[in-house]
């Protein structure tokens, strides 16, 4: 049993910040400024490759899901990225994304393969940083789990997902089915799904083979105009009201 220990605090625009170890996983865990936070439905978000757990996408999604509907938010750092070192591994795999990238050849294969692996490392993470956030008193062990991951966050977040009953309502998108269609077939919470509709990286069959894939009574797919990079922000205020209809929370018209 791993238990987190906060390593550094800070505070504004009434949302407290604490960055936290379990182990040797970094994470983050933004909650809000008063005390109505105790027992408030906790979001796990995953960033996308080559980010980090404060990366502005992490914390401004925060600051939605914290202000808009008194959420606690907490992000860990994925291996190989932000605090944490870079393997050998992780260095071949990025240096044949650049080469395929330069080439002009597909990247989905590479950013497929490197992805799968990084999942294999960072779902049992998740479960111990998931156990551990669970032991403080204003999250607790009873109240509601979502999950939010893009790109390299449904890579992972899928088959975490999938192995951890305590989730129970996610958010996904922008990613191959080629290793997840299989574990997305075991999911059979509420999901929300994004894509691009003119994604140069990922073709539609492939986005929407993935979304075809979850078994849920209630999944909502977005489909956008716009190439991989041009996912509308909007989708951020769509995925803040999801996690609030499923997780018991009204959005306060800030958010």
């Amino acid at each position: 049993m791993h238990s987190l220990q906060f390593t550094a605090e800070s505070s504004s625009s009434g949302m407290v910040e604490r960055d936290f170890t379990v182990g040797e996983i970094p994470g983050v865990l933004w909650s809000p400024a008063s005390s109505t936070a105790d027992h408030a439905p906790l979001i796990l978000m995953g960033h996308g490759g080559g980010n980090h757990k404060k990366h502005p996408a992490m914390a401004g999604r925060a600051q939605l899901l914290v202000n808009g509907c008194g959420f606690h938010v907490a992000v860990i750092d994925a291996p190989g990225h932000g605090d944490r070192p870079r393997m050998a591994h992780d260095e071949q795999e990025i240096a044949e994304l650049f080469r395929a990238r330069a080439a002009g050849e597909p990247e989905g294969p590479i950013v497929v393969r490197y992805n799968a692996h990084l999942a294999d490392l960072a779902v049992p993470e998740w479960q111990i940083a998931l156990d551990a956030l669970q032991e403080l008193p204003e999250i607790g062990a009873d109240g509601p789990v979502g999950y939010w991951g893009i790109n390299m966050g449904t890579a992972i977040g899928i088959p975490f997902v999938a192995a951890e009953p305590r989730i129970t309502a996610a958010v996904f998108g922008q990613h191959w089915p080629d290793v997840l269609a299989e574990k997305a077939k075991q999911i059979t919470i509420p999901i929300e799904f994004d894509m691009q509709w003119d994604d140069e990286h990922i073709p539609r069959e492939a986005g929407l083979a993935l979304f075809d894939a979850f078994t849920s009574k209630e999944k909502t797919l977005h489909a956008n105009a716009g190439r991989h990079k041009e996912l509308p922000r909007f989708e951020a205020d769509s995925a803040v009201r999801f996690f609030a209809r499923h997780l018991g929370r009204a959005v306060t018209a800030s958010a």
